[in-house]
């Protein structure tokens, strides 16, 4: 599987701030691409020199095979992007925007395939709207209506639920699944929210400060030997000094956590039931959080992380 995006010790220097630290790692061609961090952890940047906005101090990015130093024009006409928020005409219509975007990118699509786009993220019922009048959420969705109006075969999606409600978040995952798995798009998706990516990411990349904490399979980066389960019990003590002589490690910390691989998890229930305690709930924390957490300085602010 040949890769379509190829990051190359990659670095940006803005006066004494290190913004993004030599970091390295390629995209195979029809996946989704999880790229994670707190905020200001560099993953806009990485996205900006990605596209040819920013120039990198060094190192080198190849989109489809050509440097977008050298070669911008064919490196990126292949590629549909949305960074951070939107830039959208305000007093134009919905329609009239798409329209516009879709003559910028070289076509020239009738009314019907402008529905269509605009019925593919959900707001073809808005289409004679202007956009002065659309909620964040709103604008979110038809800035992904136009980064996809010229059918990319990359996508770049740098926060792409930002400002949207729950099903909001929920239509832009399947978008991209869609994406992905109907279209054989490859989708680059930057996010804090971390569950999300979780979901439909096929590989993530973890960044901090700058530099790669850790790269791989999602399925294979969130090990299922090391899950985590909160335990909630009639009496936590009494369940503590029972667990302490069982095969399972209690982790150090707040409440009761046992850590223990996800398959013994209804063992662990029919264990404690046996010995006697009510069992109130088993909760399985281990997520793309714990993950994240654990490899970077968000585990400082974690509050800011819950959603």
């Amino acid at each position: 599987m040949n890769a379509i995006v190829e990051v190359a010790q990659l670095t940006k220097q803005f006066a004494e701030l290190k913004a993004v630290s030599d970091l390295s790692f390629s995209v195979p061609r029809g996946e989704i691409y999880g790229f994670l961090g707190q905020n200001g952890a560099g993953k806009s940047t990485t996205i900006r020199m990605m596209l040819s906005l920013v120039r990198p101090t060094s190192g080198t990015v190849r989109l489809f095979g050509h440097d977008v130093a050298t070669d911008r024009r064919a490196a990126l006409q292949g590629v549909g992007a949305i960074i951070e928020k939107p830039d959208l005409y305000q007093y134009l219509t919905a329609l009239q925007n798409l329209s516009i975007m879709a003559r910028l990118s070289g076509i020239r699509p009738g009314r019907k395939e402008l529905m269509q786009q605009l019925g593919k993220v959900g707001i073809a019922d808005r289409a004679e709207s202007r956009v002065k009048t659309f909620s964040q959420g709103m604008k979110q969705r038809l800035g992904l209506a136009c980064a996809l109006i010229h059918n990319p075969q990359l996508i770049v999606l740098d926060e792409p639920t930002n400002g949207l409600d729950p099903q909001g978040i929920a239509d832009v995952r399947n978008l991209i699944l869609q994406l992905s798995r109907q279209e054989g798009k490859t989708v680059f998706v930057s996010s804090h929210l971390l569950s999300e990516i979780e979901v439909v990411a096929d590989s993530m990349l973890i960044i901090d400060g700058g530099r790669k904490m850790a790269e791989g399979r999602v399925s294979e980066l969130l090990n299922p030997a090391n899950t985590l389960v909160s335990v909630e019990t009639g009496d936590d003590e009494a369940t503590r000094r029972l667990l302490g002589a069982s095969q399972w490690a209690v982790q150090d910390g707040q409440g009761l956590v046992v850590k223990m691989h996800r398959a013994d998890i209804p063992e662990l229930n029919r264990y404690l039931v046996a010995n006697g305690v009510d069992v109130q709930s088993l909760h399985q924390r281990h997520s793309l959080e714990d993950y994240f957490l654990s490899l970077t300085k968000a585990n400082q602010h974690v509050a800011a992380y819950k959603h």
